[in-house]
């Protein structure tokens, strides 16, 4: 539904980005999970919320202080999977990306890790294969098959898209380092 982005105030308020379009889903005494990055899992209980700089500034009941709030901080804010709204069609809720293994043509990719917004019209699925990491767009028009159940996503991708963003080779670095000593 949101990650928790920074602090706010001084008594545990934390301002999120709100990735939900369910956005009757935050009310006050509404319960949510924090995911951490480690996998860790903390319930909330939402005490009173308001809009603050088109982000949304949440309290939560129990973090009273801003060194309780940094502790969500990154933390993913999720309702429990029975509460979840329905979505249209087309919508999927984060969470269930994470973990999916993507693939291109038939050839796997690597496993979504993370999905960022704020880049585009699209998120991007974080994908890692390996010590490689590629952001690979999640748009309708190279996506061809997801399937939750499974964890799968299947795409087509334009030619070319995994090496945009690929790990530059060791020949790639050192004539990198050469056209800077040039140029100084």
């Amino acid at each position: 539904m949101a990650r928790v982005l920074k602090t706010q105030g001084r008594r545990g308020e934390v301002k999120v980005e709100v990735l939900s379009n369910v956005a009757q889903r935050f009310a006050e005494q509404v319960k949510l999970f924090a995911l951490a990055d480690d996998g860790t899992r903390q319930e909330l209980r939402v005490e009173s919320l308001w809009p603050h700089q088109g982000r949304l500034v949440l309290k939560f009941a129990g973090v009273d202080s801003i060194s309780a709030a940094e502790r969500l901080l990154g933390c993913e804010l999720q309702v429990p999977r029975d509460q979840r709204s329905q979505l249209e069609p087309g919508w999927t809720y984060v969470s269930d990306l994470i973990g999916c293994i993507v693939s291109d043509g038939g050839r796997e990719v690597g496993k979504v890790n993370d999905v960022r917004f704020g880049a585009g019209e699209a998120p991007l699925l974080i994908v890692q294969a390996g010590s490689k990491e590629y952001e690979i767009p999640y748009a309708a028009a190279f996506l061809e098959n997801l399937d939750i159940e499974q964890k799968q996503i299947r795409m087509r991708l334009p030619e070319g898209m995994l090496e945009v963003n690929a790990p530059l080779t060791e020949e790639e670095k050192e004539h990198h380092r050469n056209a800077r000593k040039i140029s100084s």
